[in-house]
């Protein structure tokens, strides 16, 4: 996988730089001090990945972001929380907040590797076919298989797929997220963001803007927060 980086500041690009050299799955092709010398390279270069500062001159990070091609991944990274929730909207693959810690980084670009594979390898793609009263009917590799709702731990969207994690493993499909809400259950599977629906039984605990569920963090989006609360505390919090 090739990455470039884009950050005004240059301490903040030499950090990366060097948090990315040691991780031997991931090149970088370039770094940009601002986002209009990095689309200037984008039109002649094609590109897998982008760390991506949202506080910079002219166009800032999360107007770049809109503007790129649905194939680049995106991680964002940034000195401000109160941008994360911004980030996801905008169907960024992750956030960094600085100063970037090599473990989060390495956790970071494992999930984009994962997600570029899914999307390269045909024979991990499949298609939404069904959904009775307990499971969905998914077709892979000329086969049709059933998952039971009670395997289903969380939805993420991924561009123009979704991504369900079950028990056990993972499986991709060339779906929008708001389609496959509407053929679930609204009683299990609630949406909690623009990107993730959850399976209410196996949360784990959360906060004002985090759902824990194993060792995964899913945020809430602000306008989905109270739906959320009410549905799944009764109104209690």
């Amino acid at each position: 996988m090739n990455c470039i980086i884009v950050d005004d500041e240059p301490l903040a690009r030499e950090e990366m730089r060097n948090l990315v050299e040691e991780i031997s799955a991931i090149e970088i092709m370039g770094e940009f001090s601002n986002a209009l010398s990095a689309m200037e390279y984008l039109a002649t270069t094609s590109v897998d990945l982008i760390f991506l500062d949202i506080e910079m001159p002219t166009v800032n990070g999360l107007d770049f972001a809109q503007s790129l091609p649905k194939d680049v991944l995106v991680i964002l990274t940034t000195a401000y929380t109160q941008y994360a929730l911004r980030g996801f909207e905008l169907d960024a693959l992750d956030y960094l907040l600085k100063p970037i810690k090599k473990d989060r980084l390495a956790k970071a670009i494992d999930k984009a590797l994962t997600y570029k594979n899914l999307l390269n390898l045909k024979e991990n793609q499949s298609t939404f076919e069904d959904a009775n009263e307990d499971a969905v009917f998914i077709k892979s590799d000329r086969k049709y298989y059933k998952i039971l709702f009670g395997d289903i731990r969380f939805i993420e969207a991924l561009k123009d797929y979704v991504v369900i994690y079950t028990r056990t493993n993972k499986l991709i499909t060339a779906m929008n997220l708001k389609t496959m809400h509407q053929k679930l259950p609204a009683h299990i599977f609630v949406r909690v963001s623009k990107s993730y629906l959850i399976n209410l039984s196996f949360i784990d605990s959360f906060d004002n803007h985090t759902i824990y569920i194993d060792k995964f963090e899913i945020p809430i989006g602000e306008i989905y927060r109270e739906p959320f609360f009410k549905q799944y505390t009764g109104g209690l919090l």
